[in-house]
């Protein structure tokens, strides 16, 4: 049986290793998004020198923040995969949150361009061992009633701290040096300690708070494959690979905008502060709606939001590269937000839904795998398409919106049986 000794929250139940989970993932996300805004930041700064290799200053930054996602997501299937075989989730998460934190004080003596990349690039293998095992992790915790809600409480305070850390990272920056026991401190060490702390505290909780379930060791060792083409015949993609094509399609539309900073502020005559609260619309709408969206899907079905969260990501992404005013693309970036949410925690019931026991890490790693890799190409291709005029980066946004769309329309099913509601349940 499933432990479903939880927590009541927003009128359903959530196991406490789950809840547990989410706070730990809170702690390291503000961390990682602190990076987000301040390796540019340190890129720009004089205290990072060496070979360029000739490249411009917008496409060191893209390389250096994309390395991570390219290397965390290729290593995810490996790592998803072989915490299956072993039957432990734990310890790869811890694994992965030691990796962080030594990396993250790495920063303080790296000064140049090459060693950022090989810190960040160590920093994405250490978050392939946190991921798929962490979602994994939730599936498993979960029954088919309450997955959905289950993996929007987990993603709500994922992104709470990955949120929280870019209004706050530029004025940690800003505010050095500090002054601590006799020790002047600048501002970007502050920042890179606090990174490394935060995934420090994160490893303590996942320590003290998780235990790996039973049916986790008890189902190691199953068959592990990963299909293309549907092999009922019924379409022509697997149900969890289109989820994972939808996955990366998604992530490059809503990361066009990270690398991106100098040319949205010059178009729309802003400031920083402007870049900063369009940059976390997006996220505070994921905050808002994902738990909600979750249970919703528990009880309405998964199909339905994700085509809808795809649909609507279409006229969302394409507006970014129209609009001439800061309000007009927080606007735009909070309902880019409102479709992501639509897509996440539904897609992950779904494919959690298809997985046998035992199979979580693989084939919840598809989706993970396909995230991080859209997150890596969206600063890529906008730093890449830029050059060609603004709203370019933004239509080859919208168009693999387009297909994502369609894909998900014509070979996704749904997967829940039942849509009334789910009862409230106790101890199990």
């Amino acid at each position: 049986m499933r432990d479903l000794a939880g927590r009541v929250i927003a009128g359903f139940t959530v196991d406490r290793r789950v809840l547990a989970l989410s706070f730990a993932r809170m702690a390291d996300g503000v961390g990682n998004s602190f990076l987000i805004i301040v390796i540019p930041l340190y890129v720009a700064s004089d205290l990072v020198s060496g070979a360029t290799f000739g490249l411009g200053e917008s496409m060191i930054i893209g390389v250096i923040l994309s390395i991570f996602g390219f290397l965390n997501s290729s290593f995810q299937p490996l790592t998803g995969r072989f915490s299956d075989r072993v039957g432990k989730r734990k310890a790869f998460i811890l694994v992965g949150l030691g990796g962080l934190t030594i990396t993250n004080l790495a920063y303080v003596v790296a000064e140049s361009y090459v060693s950022l990349l090989v810190i960040r690039g160590l920093q994405g293998i250490s978050v392939a061992f946190i991921i798929p095992t962490s979602v994994a992790l939730v599936n498993e915790l979960s029954t088919t009633g309450a997955r959905g809600g289950s993996m929007g409480v987990y993603n709500t305070f994922r992104l709470v701290g990955f949120g929280a850390g870019p209004v706050v990272a530029g004025a940690v920056v800003n505010a050095g040096p500090y002054a601590i026991g006799g020790l002047s401190i600048d501002g970007f060490d502050a920042a890179f300690y606090v990174a490394a702390i935060t995934a420090a505290l994160s490893s303590l909780l996942v320590t003290a708070l998780i235990t790996d379930p039973a049916s986790t060791q008890a189902n190691a060792g199953a068959d592990l494959s990963i299909d293309v083409f549907d092999s009922s015949g019924t379409h022509l993609f697997d149900p969890i690979f289109t989820l994972g094509v939808a996955s990366l399609f998604m992530a490059t539309a809503i990361a066009l905008f990270a690398t991106i900073q100098p040319q949205v502020n010059a178009r729309l005559d802003q400031g920083s502060g402007w870049f900063g609260l369009q940059f976390a619309a997006f996220i505070f709408a994921q905050v808002l709606l994902q738990t909600p969206i979750g249970r919703a899907c528990d009880v309405y079905g998964r199909r339905p939001f994700v085509v809808g969260g795809m649909v609507l990501l279409i006229p969302t992404t394409l507006v970014q590269g129209l609009v001439w005013t800061p309000e007009a693309m927080f606007a735009a970036r909070l309902f880019q937000g409102i479709a992501g949410a639509m897509v996440f925690a539904p897609a992950l019931a779904l494919a959690g839904d298809l997985a046998g026991e035992g199979e979580s890490g693989s084939k919840l790693s598809v989706l993970t795998m396909a995230f991080g890799f859209g997150i890596a190409i969206g600063p890529l291709s906008s730093g890449a398409l830029i050059g060609f005029g603004f709203p370019v980066p933004f239509a080859f946004g919208t168009l693999l919106a387009v297909l994502g769309a369609i894909m998900v329309y014509t070979q996704i099913e749904e997967t829940l049986e039942t849509t009334a509601p789910v009862p409230v349940v106790g101890n199990d």
